[in-house]
Parts: structure tokens; C-alpha cells; sequence
């Protein structure tokens, strides 16, 4: 069933705002500085490309500590990120989910756009991990 949706999210839109994310990612990594978002944007363009089956955590949720991401650095990180990439794949995602949501066959893809415009907005400090993971991550932090 996953495969099956994965390749109507695709034919439905999926494909066009993965390629946004990893357009992103190119653009963060030519400025060297941008290195840092450049893998999230390429981590979750990558989700964005397959989503269904998997799951945005928070890290520290998976390691059971916090890093360098997922503290203060990356709260400074998500609000840059914000200023310069993150609210126009938000809004693409946003949009996408509308258009989804017009249709009943779409309301599961309109759900899934706006987990990943919720991502779009603050993304430094997720990683992306298969659905089963994220259950046993959370069954261990109880």
C-alpha cells in the first residue's frame, strides 16, 4: 500500500516539490556556509520524493540526547533557514495541500503536504527514519 501511494504522491505533485527541496539544498551548498542546510534540505527532499512509510523525528528522540542541531545552534539555524528558504517550500507545500484537499482521493496527500510544510518551517534537528523506527524510538523514551 505504501508503494502504491508513493507513486500517486509523485504523479499528484510529490515530485515537483522534492526537486524544490533539493533545488534548495544546491543552493545552500554553493555557498559553502549553507553546508549544514544543504543535507537536511537533501534528507528531506528525499522524503519529500517518498513519503509515505516514513517519518520526520526529532533527533534527539532517536539518539537519546540532544547534539549541536538540536540545541541552541539550531534554533539560530531554523530561523535563518526560515528567513532565506524555508517559507516558500512551506507555502508550496501549503498550496499543494489545498489543491489536494479539493479532491477526496487527495485529503490523505493534503495531510502529508502539511507535515511537510510544518518540516519546511524548522527543519535543522529532524531526520527522517522508516515509520517502525520512529514506534520504537517513542515506546523507548516513553
Amino acid at each position: 500500500m505504501r508503494t502504491i501511494g508513493n507513486i500517486i504522491w509523485l504523479l499528484l505533485g510529490g515530485v515537483w516539490l522534492g526537486l524544490g527541496w533539493w533545488l534548495a539544498g544546491v543552493i545552500m551548498a554553493l555557498t559553502l556556509i549553507g553546508i549544514p542546510w544543504a543535507r537536511a534540505c537533501f534528507v528531506i527532499g528525499s522524503f519529500a520524493f517518498w513519503p509515505f512509510g516514513r517519518e520526520a523525528v526529532d533527533r534527539d528522540e532517536i539518539r537519546g540526547r540532544r547534539d549541536f542541531g538540536t540545541g541552541l545552534p539550531g534554533v539560530i539555524g531554523n530561523v535563518v533557514w526560515f528567513v532565506l528558504a524555508g517559507w516558500w517550500l512551506a507555502l508550496g507545500h501549503l498550496i499543494s495541500a489545498v489543491l489536494n484537499a479539493l479532491t477526496i482521493i487527495g485529503i490523505p496527500f493534503a495531510v502529508q503536504h502539511l507535515k511537510l510544510a510544518g518540516i519546511a518551517l524548522w527543519p535543522i534537528g529532524k531526520t527522517v527514519v522508516d515509520r517502525e523506527v520512529a514506534a520504537l524510538a517513542r515506546r523507548a523514551t516513553g
